[in-house]
């Protein structure tokens, strides 16, 4: 195994074993950055001068004895919404050319603390106002979208231009490019990780998560990022335990599954047995007040985007891509009463899954319900003869998490017949981010593996 195609587990027991040098994986990545980013564009920023000397610190420290974390020596790749003291945020927009942070994110620190290095910012749909981030391309296919907003984040991870990376989730900002590029992406429990030093979105549905290769990583990361600093392995071992007995999984009979392709249902299905096999109880269900979900999300995001580009979107509206200047004067348009039923249906709707969530622990749901959209692709025709927006897709099935503020966890569920990935996702109450991550080790563990990787392919090809 090539160093780039490392998980963070892997890494962290051959470095603190010293069969791995820091230096090393860093180069191992930078090498494999130079060799794919050029056809992918996952990367806004690089900064391989600054890692490879904070490398060979990171070794320094290993062969003095001082104590290190599990990220000690990884190299991660941040969205570029998220600060670095001394380096733009650009937020892929014109709007934010020339600024420079003054200081580390809460989450960049947390890394630093913990000994990561940070070898790049990715690209990000502009404002991380979309779903398609049209400058980067899917590794396993590059006429295809890698999904967004954080879709430089998501390929990156995929093809090995970093062990792990951060992004934020507003819509399904994670979610649906880590399930589009076959990795795992969790949101978590909303205010469980700060987003102090990152930009913003729209305040009431902003998270920020990492983007991994294995739930093992997801949960490593996510130990460090919501605690006091410390990525707690003892809570990572717990999780690997291939048994779901008493827990009662909900597989809702409306909504998350009314329109979906063929052969996700059929892999949904067959997961679904899957888990019932190592314990799980399967507990059909009906979500109510489903016709308010993306109204809801519209509702809120569409005003709180305007508010926080309430300035430059008047003094400097042509510096906006089109896509983006449409949504941001959609929502300075819309009535202050619009706003408030808006979000009036949030709080309805965190009622609603707060109940549901007296019925069952978690629910299985698809992450998306089309695989990686054509980059130039506007729309999905589904077998009834409707059609539906790739946007309007894509965030169907997230933006609940996104509202309620609960938790959701994406796995690769598998590979489609046109040979782009698709995800599982499983969510639940707030902060059961260690059933999320159970479920997901023990669907990864029994028959999630892919059987295709663009990080074992040489060149990214169509």
């Amino acid at each position: 195994m090539k160093t780039f195609e490392l998980s963070i587990a892997e890494a962290a027991e051959l470095i603190a074993h010293k069969e791995l040098s820091p230096v090393e994986l860093v180069n191992g990545v930078i090498d494999r950055i130079l060799e794919i980013d050029d056809d992918v564009g996952a990367f806004a920023l690089l900064r391989f001068d600054e890692a490879r000397k904070e490398a060979m610190r990171a070794e320094q420290e290993l062969m003095t004895g001082k104590p290190i974390s599990p990220l000690h020596g990884i190299p991660v790749a941040l969205k570029d919404l998220i600060d670095i003291a001394g380096y733009p945020t650009s937020a892929s927009s014109r709007v934010q050319e020339g600024h420079i942070a003054r200081h580390d994110a809460h989450v960049t620190t947390r890394l630093r603390e913990a000994g990561a290095i940070i070898i790049g910012k990715t690209h990000t749909h502009e404002l991380a106002f979309g779903l398609t981030t049209p400058q980067t391309a899917n590794p396993w296919n590059p006429d295809h979208t890698p999904g967004g907003s954080s879709g430089g984040s998501a390929a990156a991870v995929a093809y090995g231009g970093a062990i792990a990376a951060l992004g934020t989730d507003t819509g399904g900002s994670i979610r649906v490019p880590a399930a589009l590029c076959g990795v795992v992406g969790l949101k978590p429990t909303q205010d469980r990780i700060s987003l102090d030093g990152i930009y913003p979105l729209a305040a009431s549905l902003d998270h920020v998560g990492p983007i991994t290769r294995t739930v093992l990583d997801a949960d490593l990361m996510f130990q460090l990022l919501a605690s006091a600093g410390k990525a707690d392995t003892a809570v990572a071992r717990q999780v690997k335990k291939d048994d779901l007995r008493g827990v009662k999984l909900g597989v809702p009979g409306n909504y998350f599954y009314d329109r979906l392709d063929p052969e996700i249902e059929t892999v949904m299905q067959n997961l679904q047995a899957s888990l019932a096999d190592a314990g799980a109880e399967l507990v059909e269900i009906t979500i109510p007040a489903t016709e308010t979900i993306m109204p809801a999300q519209w509702g809120v995001m569409l005003p709180e985007a305007a508010f926080v580009h309430r300035e430059n979107i008047r003094s400097m509206p042509g510096l906006y891509g089109d896509d983006v200047r449409v949504l941001l004067e959609t929502g300075s348009l819309l009535p202050a009463q619009d706003y408030l039923a808006a979000k009036q249906a949030q709080a309805r709707l965190r009622t609603v899954w707060s109940n549901i969530f007296y019925q069952v622990d978690a629910l299985i749901v698809p992450t998306v319900p089309q695989v990686a959209a054509r980059r130039d692709q506007e729309t999905f025709d589904w077998p009834d003869g409707t059609s539906e927006s790739v946007v309007e897709a894509y965030v169907r099935l997230n933006a609940v998490a996104n509202l309620t503020g609960m938790p959701a966890l994406t796995v690769p569920a598998g590979v489609h017949s046109s040979g782009l990935p698709f995800g599982v996702q499983f969510m639940g109450p707030h902060h059961c981010e260690n059933l999320l991550l159970q479920l997901g080790r023990t669907a990864e563990r029994r028959d999630l593996r892919s059987t295709r990787d663009p990080r074992s392919r040489s060149l990214v090809t169509s």
